[in-house]
């Protein structure tokens, strides 16, 4: 959407309202043809595994009683994570996302809705392109019904018909747009645990940037956030979700998209004003290294 819709990120490009969905589109069909040819030419000798990462946030109704609210907050969820995940897992794009798109696109009074279709050939090649799925997560949302009005431009945020919320209580520990909710992270994986039939999930990306550079190298913020995150990852172990592996984002600072050097995700800082670009622990770096040792919470008296 940021690359194709919006022009936010890379490559720019201001598609209207379809750029999105065909960008998807490819991406879906590229995976699948490349699970395809792994699984005919090196499975057999390699033993190994291909799957795809995708990020989601969670969608949680503003009013959990409210049936529009329970919907929307489904929507939210089956426009992030199912417009990838449900062509692979169960065959083709989600119900809600067909109707939705091709109900925006008929008010447009175009012939055909702009979310492209699958011919049934090619969802039987795409579904089950997947021996694992990785998951990125940062943050959650609450979200309520909203109804757009009639636009001759529709485009990915308009069609959902939603609007997303925060709680001014959450705590912000970097980027303006990353609250930490710890307990979405539980409800998303418990989600494709019963979207999906129980995936084995690699979680590939969960971290936060500080919002501000810390001479001491002293991050408490990030070390709350993965804390928070990683217990949830363990109640949603003893929940039955087939949680395999953790990766923290990210080992070090980065260019991150259009923020450049700005925003920094890593457990090491690096110098780039330095030639040489050293790198320097900050305190989160200690904090996961205990818990990496420990295979979870250490106790500090039993950790040297």
């Amino acid at each position: 959407e940021d690359g194709y819709e919006t022009g936010e990120h890379a490559p720019g490009l201001k598609l209207g309202g379809c750029g999105a969905y065909k960008a998807a589109h490819h991406i879906i069909k590229s995976h699948a043809k490349v699970w395809h040819s792994y699984n005919s030419t090196w499975r057999r000798e390699q033993r190994g595994m291909v799957g795809i990462s995708l990020t989601s946030g969670w969608g949680e109704p503003v009013d959990p009683h409210s049936q529009p609210d329970r919907e929307a907050a489904d929507r939210y969820i089956q426009f992030h994570l199912g417009w990838f995940a449900n062509p692979i897992y169960r065959g083709d794009y989600p119900e809600v996302m067909k109707s939705y798109v091709g109900k925006k696109s008929a008010q447009q009074g175009l012939g055909t809705s702009r979310l492209p279709t699958f011919s049934l050939q090619e969802k039987t090649y795409i579904k089950g392109t997947s021996d694992f799925l990785g998951i990125g997560h940062f943050t959650t949302r609450y979200v309520l019904q909203k109804n757009f009005p009639f636009l001759q431009v529709s485009g990915y945020h308009t069609d959902r018909d939603l609007a997303e919320l925060v709680d001014p209580n959450w705590p912000v520990p970097g980027p303006k747009w990353l609250y930490s909710v710890p307990w979405g992270f539980r409800r998303l994986l418990n989600f494709i645990k019963t979207q999906y039939g129980n995936p084995l999930i690699y979680v590939t990306e969960n971290g936060v940037a500080e919002a501000g550079q810390c001479s001491e190298l002293c991050d408490e913020g990030r070390i709350h956030y993965l804390k928070g995150y990683i217990n949830e990852i363990l109640k949603a172990l003893n929940d039955g979700v087939n949680v395999k592996a953790y990766t923290a984002w990210s080992l070090l600072d980065k260019f991150e998209w259009n923020k450049g050097f700005s925003e920094k995700f890593g457990l090491y800082h690096i110098d780039f004003k330095n030639k040489n670009k050293p790198r320097y622990p900050k305190a989160s770096a200690d904090y996961y290294k205990k818990i990496i040792s420990a295979n979870g919470f250490p106790n500090p008296r039993e950790v040297k």
